[in-house]
């Protein structure tokens, strides 16, 4: 197989200085590869650009009416948040409802994304906890699964220690999401552990499309994962902020888009997204592991190709497709651009 091509080009006064390759998929959720780039065969980790996956059992088994969870719920559900105090806000709820707090938690500990966030807590003298962890959210779900599984009651701690497992229930509930939605046999695809210590099943990019386009059209998922999928995105369209924050890719895309554009980012420059109005989902991975550098802008690229902007939604997808770089002292020093290959590819048949 011969090399992904290159899709975003940094550039430094007239020259390219550094290139990233990689490939994307975008399939109907028939199954049809509308556009193919690169090697979209190749097994991948999705990380946490399939968290919306992960969370489709907290809807589909009616834990979330069970415990009163409200949109923001679902949201920071399906998220990577930056650890804002609004994030830890939702996650203490959630966990509330579940008669738990933060020492259920498995997902372990690390400092907000963003510098701002870290300074005003070291300041405050606040030491980080996992609900900071961007992937708090989703875990708090896992959470609150387990206590619908548990029928609530004192028993709730035990029944969920280990929830991060493969073998507990709740994350039992979870790989089969992700198998009924992807098409693919997790017993036999390759696993991993991933950054929060639930487990990574490898896969095509092909698939990942797949699952984003049943997620967009709820075609090809059960009727419970369907009403759950679509539940979801609403919830997400109308509380952008928390599967991501301030300054983040997703939240300013979905801010601006609603519920026309579905996405998000996983570790290692892995994107995903649906598109309802397309009927597709789309799959994204850059060689090299580069998302603010590569995968955002591929991301953009393919957003403005597939759905028609006009005005400040078309100003926003250039502006994140075509990246203005400035040194330390505010003066442009190169761009971040997408490839000639990359449009030439996303040419849109109407």
């Amino acid at each position: 197989m011969p090399p992904n091509p290159f899709l975003v080009e940094a550039m430094r006064g007239p020259l390219v200085e550094s290139a990233h390759r990689g490939a994307v998929a975008i399939v109907d959720a028939d199954g049809n590869v509308v556009t193919a780039i690169g090697d979209i065969d190749r097994p991948v980790f999705p990380r946490s650009a399939i968290k919306v996956l992960q969370a489709l059992p907290l809807v589909a088994s009616g834990a979330a009416d069970r415990l009163g969870l409200d949109d923001e719920a679902l949201a920071i559900a399906c998220a990577s948040h930056n650890g804002e105090a609004a994030h830890t806000a939702v996650v203490d709820r959630m966990l509330a409802k579940a008669g738990l707090d933060v020492g259920a938690l498995e997902c372990g500990t690390h400092w907000p994304y963003r510098e701002r966030f870290q300074r005003e807590m070291a300041a405050s003298g606040i030491e980080p906890d996992a609900r900071h962890n961007n992937c708090s959210g989703k875990h708090a779900g896992f959470l609150c699964l387990a206590c619908a599984m548990a029928r609530g009651g004192a028993g709730v701690r035990r029944y969920a220690k280990g929830y991060v497992q493969p073998e507990h229930p709740v994350m039992a509930a979870v790989g089969d999401a992700i198998s009924a939605a992807t098409a693919i046999d997790l017993a036999a695809a390759p696993r991993g552990i991933d950054g929060c210590s639930i487990p990574t099943y490898a896969m095509p990019l092909r698939n990942l499309a797949l699952a984003f386009a049943r997620i967009g059209t709820g075609k090809g998922l059960s009727h419970e994962h369907a009403d759950a999928a679509a539940r979801l995105r609403r919830a997400v369209a109308r509380h952008p902020f928390m599967v991501a924050g301030t300054d983040r890719f997703d939240t300013k895309v979905m801010a601006a888009l609603g519920e026309r554009v579905f996405c998000k980012v996983g570790a290692e420059a892995v994107y995903c997204a649906a598109f309802p109005e397309r009927g597709v989902g789309v799959a994204i991975k850059i060689d090299d592991g580069n998302n603010a550098r590569a995968a955002e802008v591929v991301m953009a690229a393919v957003i403005g190709a597939l759905i028609k902007l006009e005005n400040e939604d078309a100003a926003l997808m250039r502006s994140l497709s075509d990246v203005t770089l400035r040194n330390w002292r505010g003066i442009e020093v190169g761009k971040l651009r997408t490839t000639s290959d990359l449009h030439e590819a996303l040419a849109v048949r109407e």
